[in-house]
C-alpha cells in the first residue's frame, strides 16, 4: 500500500510503501502523482520502502505504466529503506521512472536530496 507523507508539499511527494503492492494500490497512487503533475509540470518523489515487502503480480503492468505514464515527469525519485536489494531496484529504476534515482539508507538526507 502507498501511504502519502507529511513531507509532502508541492511538486514534492513522498509515500511509505507498506506491506505488499497490489494493482489496486496504484489506484490511490496514479492519481496523486497525476494530479501533482498536471499542476507544477514536473514533479520529484520519494518512497520509503523500510516496510516493504513484496509487489504482487497482478501489480506489475500497472507498475510499468506508471513509469511510462511518469518518467518524462519525475525529475528525481528518492528511494529509502535498508534491504541490501534496494541498491540493484534503484539501477533497474532509473531508465524506467525517472530522470534521476538514487538509494538511500537515511531518510532525512534523501528528503534533502530529492527537495533540491
Amino acid at each position: 500500500m502507498f501511504q502519502e507523507m507529511s513531507e509532502s508539499e508541492d511538486n514534492v511527494l513522498g509515500f511509505r510503501v507498506v506491506g505488499d503492492v497490489t494493482k489496486d494500490d496504484y489506484s490511490t497512487l496514479v492519481p496523486e502523482v497525476d494530479a501533482a503533475v498536471k499542476k507544477s509540470g514536473s514533479i520529484r518523489l520519494l518512497f520509503d520502502l523500510t516496510n516493504f515487502k513484496w509487489e504482487k503480480v497482478d501489480a506489475w503492468k500497472s507498475d510499468f505504466d506508471f513509469g511510462d505514464d511518469f518518467k518524462n515527469s519525475i525529475e528525481r525519485m528518492a528511494l529509502v529503506g535498508n534491504q541490501s536489494w534496494g541498491k540493484y531496484m534503484t539501477k533497474l529504476a532509473k531508465p524506467f521512472y525517472a530522470k534521476e534515482v538514487q538509494w538511500f539508507e537515511d531518510a532525512d538526507k534523501a528528503w534533502t536530496w530529492v527537495k533540491s
